[in-house]
């Protein structure tokens, strides 16, 4: 006999639990159902294992999407200080870290068991893991047929993610089932991912490799330009940190990045006008504003002498090097993929969801939320606040 129940939501996650919660505590009949074995991997792994739970200054400005107002709704009526009056409420310990980023004191765990524990305040009923063969329309709602019996539904949340982190069981299930429904996608691409560069083009930048420090970074024009000030990690493979994880949203293949590895200095008038009085080398003079290793790599890489006396530079050899310093321009040749990507931009197009409640307007009682949606936040847990947003949307809805 099937199990009949009033909402299924399809993914154990942030969101999925925090609809499943809402619904839950409102005295819907809620099964949540997930394929893992454990319970929101995502949560535990973010965050270096604290979980960066949301940002204090999340808004529509902070997140990327086709239908940029799409976000608008969801994030006013369920905003990061209410997603913290519920940490508060479960005296979890938490610190503002950078840019309005908060953070657990002591560990993600702590968020999986408070969610935990409001789906259990909602009786929500638990199938896990529990493999999803199939979802079909009845006329009362949606059959799953699933490897834990046949589920009946009124409504179906589906909250199972984006394609980013395979290793901890992401798939494509949203955007099938969405196309199965005739719901249009947009198509998704790895984001807040580090960027990569060819083989040769990197060489000289290899000896960089572990080097951090906070640069400008901009990529794209008008409506579409990216700009941040944040950390920049040079790798072996190409370049990473929150810089570049913030930039990869934005870049678009075969685009360059121009970076300002000194943003607080015009470098070319400093050298230019530091010629008169600084008896200094060039690489002891680069090495008090840079990492000593960068500064000598940068040297080289642009083929200077760190030996050769400021005084004995022409201007506009001076110049070439603050160019370089203060505009670097780098063509990317791609990213190291979901596998390395924090999170999918793209996926279910807003246009054919309603923003008040993340129903699909062409199948009643059918739902997006979550990654899954064409809705990506920055860096900094403006991800998650859309997670808590959009399942309590839903969650109010169904």
């Amino acid at each position: 006999m099937p199990t009949q129940f009033d909402v299924a939501v399809i993914g154990a996650g942030a969101a999925g639990m925090m609809c499943a919660a809402v619904a839950g505590q409102r005295g819907r009949k809620v099964v949540l159902i997930d394929h893992a074995g454990k319970l929101a991997e995502k949560i535990r792994i973010s965050g270096g294992g604290r979980c960066n739970f949301t940002n204090l200054h999340a808004g529509p400005q902070n997140y990327l999407s086709r239908n940029p107002h799409f976000c608008r709704s969801a994030l006013s009526r369920y905003t990061a200080q209410d997603f913290l009056g519920l940490v508060k409420r479960y005296r979890i310990g938490y610190h503002e870290k950078h840019k309005g980023q908060l953070f657990c004191d002591d560990s993600a765990e702590q968020i999986i068991a408070m969610l935990k524990a409001e789906c259990d305040l909602g009786n929500v009923a638990w199938r896990m893991p529990c493999r999803i063969d199939a979802v079909g329309k009845t006329g009362a709602g949606f059959r799953l047929d699933t490897s834990a019996g046949e589920i009946l539904a009124r409504s179906v949340v589906v909250a199972s993610g984006g394609l980013s982190i395979p290793k901890i069981g992401a798939t494509d299930f949203a955007f099938r089932l969405a196309r199965q429904f005739g719901l249009k996608l947009v198509e998704p691409r790895p984001a807040l991912v580090p960027l990569t560069f060819e083989q040769s083009s990197w060489q000289p930048f290899l000896p960089l490799a572990g080097i951090a420090l906070e640069v400008e970074v901009e990529t794209g024009e008008k409506k579409e330009r990216g700009h941040f000030r944040e950390d920049l990690l040079f790798t072996h493979r190409g370049l990473s940190g929150p810089a570049i994880l913030q930039i990869s949203s934005f870049w678009q293949p075969g685009t360059p990045l121009t970076l300002n590895l000194l943003p607080a200095m015009d470098v070319a008038q400093v050298l230019i006008e530091g010629k008169k009085t600084l008896r200094k080398n060039l690489g002891n003079l680069l090495a008090q504003w840079l990492p000593a290793r960068l500064a000598e790599g940068w040297l080289a890489a642009n083929d200077f002498s760190a030996e050769a006396r400021l005084a004995d530079m022409p201007d506009k050899a001076l110049r070439r090097l603050g160019e370089s310093l203060n505009g670097w321009r780098i063509v990317p040749n791609g990213s190291e993929g979901y596998r390395k990507a924090e999170v999918t931009l793209g996926g279910v197009d807003t246009r054919e969801l309603s923003q008040q409640t993340m129903m699909a307007s062409k199948s009643e009682g059918l739902y997006f939320i979550g990654e899954a949606v064409d809705v990506t936040g920055w860096l900094g847990g403006y991800n998650f606040q859309w997670a808590w947003s959009s399942g309590v949307a839903a969650g109010l809805s169904v």
